[in-house]
């Protein structure tokens, strides 16, 4: 009842939702601060009244300025702050709204904020180094596919030139070289209009439910970096879960939010069968068990943690075993992977050059 009660509130509120600009950099830039500008502010005695009205006089994103005036509004007009927040769903999620619910309600809403704020800087940490460490390789990829088109296009229409007064076959490496570079040069369009629609299949293909689910669950079979994104996601359940029972949200609300926010199809399924079980009276940890793509490790621990009845400090635990683990993945994979990218970087270009050279190589030969 309360599960259909909590998506109801969240459907009404949905419903008069209000769109601002600059969504994207509200989320990277001024949530995080936001957050831990309030809880200071309500540490310190202030009113969340003033707080909103001291941050707003600070404010210069407009959009994010826009969002502000409209909260103090609401709490003017008599509404609950998170009341006033579930009407930007694009900024707050439900995760946050009902942490934020959870705090007015246990009359904690100055640590629960100070918690989200931690929790929100842990989860952004973790994606920046992420991204850091997949940065290079695809830098190095793209030079390799920009060289390589480079080549085609106009340096081995120079080399044809001179190859076909040679009189004649060219070595078949060569020669398919040469055929490529003439179907780019005069089919460039056919290979925009593959590329286009190749790109436009994939997104439609990932966007739909099914094809998002194979998505994912290719990603988690791919090596090392499978590993990788369960890490990652991993960490991140445990230590939203954490946070939101800390904050007093009822388990299984929190096991159905975090497991939607995990931006996995294949971990949500599993998380949310787990929370039917222990819907019907199952333990948490048992129930995660026949989970079979969650680490065995951390469903041990959360059996510890329920047992010891500190559940929350067990999922910290996790999540920061998780973190670290993740660190070192990403610095051992970003040591192993400069050797195979220059190789591979070597292979196409020094394919394309022996290609370009083989006939002068083989002169004598290719004029008697």
């Amino acid at each position: 009842m309360r599960d259909k009660k909590l998506k109801k509130e969240f459907m009404s509120n949905n419903k008069k939702a209000i769109r601002i600009t600059g969504v994207g950099q509200i989320r990277k830039r001024e949530l995080i601060p936001f957050t831990r500008q309030v809880a200071s502010m309500l540490n310190a005695g202030m009113s969340i009244m003033a707080a909103m009205s001291t941050i707003e006089d600070g404010c210069k994103h407009p959009g994010f300025k826009v969002m502000l005036v409209t909260l103090r509004e609401s709490i003017e007009s008599g509404s609950p702050f998170s009341e006033g927040l579930a009407q930007f769903p694009a900024v707050f999620n439900d995760m946050y709204v009902n942490m934020v619910a959870a705090g007015e309600r246990s009359g904690q809403f100055a640590d629960v904020l100070k918690r989200l704020a931690f929790m929100l800087d842990a989860s952004a940490r973790l994606v920046r180094k992420v991204k850091s460490a997949m940065t290079y390789p695809a830098v190095v990829l793209s030079m390799a596919i920009i060289m390589a088109a480079g080549l085609i296009a106009f340096v081995v229409p120079v080399f044809k030139e001179m190859f076909e007064g040679f009189g004649s076959e060219l070595p078949a490496m060569t020669q398919a070289l040469v055929d490529m570079s003439n179907f780019i040069r005069t089919r460039w369009y056919v290979v925009f209009i593959v590329l286009a629609g190749g790109i436009i299949a994939f997104r439609y293909w990932k966007k739909s439910i099914k094809g998002r689910y194979q998505f994912d669950s290719i990603t988690l079979k791919l090596p090392i970096f499978g590993e990788l994104i369960l890490k990652v996601a991993v960490a991140r359940f445990c230590r939203l879960f954490s946070q939101m029972l800390t904050s007093g949200v009822p388990i299984l609300d929190s096991m159905e939010i975090v497991g939607t926010s995990l931006n996995n199809k294949v971990i949500e399924r599993a998380i949310l069968t787990a929370r039917k079980e222990v819907e019907q009276g199952s333990n948490l940890s048992t129930s995660l068990e026949g989970c079979t793509v969650l680490p065995l490790l951390m469903v041990r621990m959360i059996g510890a943690g329920e047992k010891s009845g500190r559940i929350d400090e067990m999922l910290d635990s996790v999540a920061d075993t998780y973190d670290d683990e993740v660190e070192t993945t990403l610095s051992t994979l970003t040591s192993l992977m400069e050797p195979f990218l220059m190789i591979f970087l070597g292979l196409i270009i020094g394919s394309i050059v022996i290609a370009m050279f083989l006939p002068i190589f083989k002169l004598s030969t290719v004029i008697s």
